[in-house]
């Protein structure tokens, strides 16, 4: 019994630090390619992008669910020249993250620039066609998404609406400029560096988080009054009946149900 405790601890800390080397590498690998324009360059060659149309991701369906579609650089060449499009393009691309063999994942939207969207826009069902997908708002498609992808279209969303909205200097009004990364914008007139919050802003959301499938389901089933619970926590609180992401919520969760229901 003894030995057997032993091998088991043996084995929990092997992986426990294996996850923890995997996280460190990740993230001083991340930290560099925010730092280091050429080695973000380098990284797009061989890294994958995820494409976006005014901020909606580009989404295939498979069975039940969502997948998000991963494009290398050249298969991206070839779909902006297809359409007649610069390769430059590419410039507005951002890092969201990468995978534990450090390849670089990238999202770019091909919706956002004012002078390439109504371009973009003429060619929207065409694209779709090609990408055998379709671009679709977030909100409606996230809880149909497995929590790798949810997490990192959410993220790119959320980076490429940053950079959408902060084009221009607030002290100058002059045009910023985005690194390769995206990881921050710089005022060429005073030298001002603008950075994306890529964590939760406390003055707008108390706390953020994410739920399993039975969590969700619970709090749908929950009535009457939230009180507290043996731990001193309250359990989190869903929106009423009435509004739109309670429906969205609860159709999700039925969803989900009857796919895991035998045939």
């Amino acid at each position: 019994m003894f030995l057997y405790c032993g091998i088991a601890c043996r084995r929990k800390f092997f992986w426990c630090y294996r996850l923890l080397s995997t996280y460190v590498t990740k993230t001083r690998y991340l930290f560099e390619l925010k730092e280091d324009d050429d080695a973000c360059k380098k990284a797009q060659q061989t890294g994958a992008f995820y494409l976006f149309h005014g901020l909606a991701p580009l989404l295939q369906t498979s069975a039940h669910q969502y997948l998000a579609p991963r494009h290398s650089l050249l298969e991206l060449e070839r779909l902006l020249g297809k359409f007649g499009q610069d390769a430059q393009r590419i410039e507005d691309s951002v890092l969201i993250g990468c995978s534990e063999q450090q390849e670089a994942w990238f999202a770019l939207d091909l919706g956002l620039d004012s002078s390439f969207s109504i371009r973009a826009s003429l060619h929207k069902p065409e694209m779709e066609t090609e990408l055998k997908g379709s671009f679709i708002e977030l909100r409606k498609a996230l809880f149909q998404l497995n929590a790798r992808d949810a997490s990192l279209l959410s993220t790119a969303q959320a980076l490429l609406r940053w950079h959408d909205a902060h084009q221009f200097c607030s002290r100058s009004g002059q045009p910023t400029k985005k690194n390769v990364a995206g990881s921050k914008r710089v005022c060429p007139s005073n030298n001002i560096i603008y950075y994306p919050q890529i964590q939760v802003n406390l003055r707008e959301l108390e706390t953020a988080a994410w739920f399993s499938h039975d969590e969700v389901a619970t709090a749908l089933k929950r009535k009457g009054p939230y009180t507290q619970q043996q731990n001193g926590t309250f359990p989190f609180w869903l929106p009423p009946k009435l509004a739109i992401s309670h429906q969205l919520i609860k159709e999700w969760v039925e969803k989900q149900t009857c796919s895991s229901l035998p045939a």
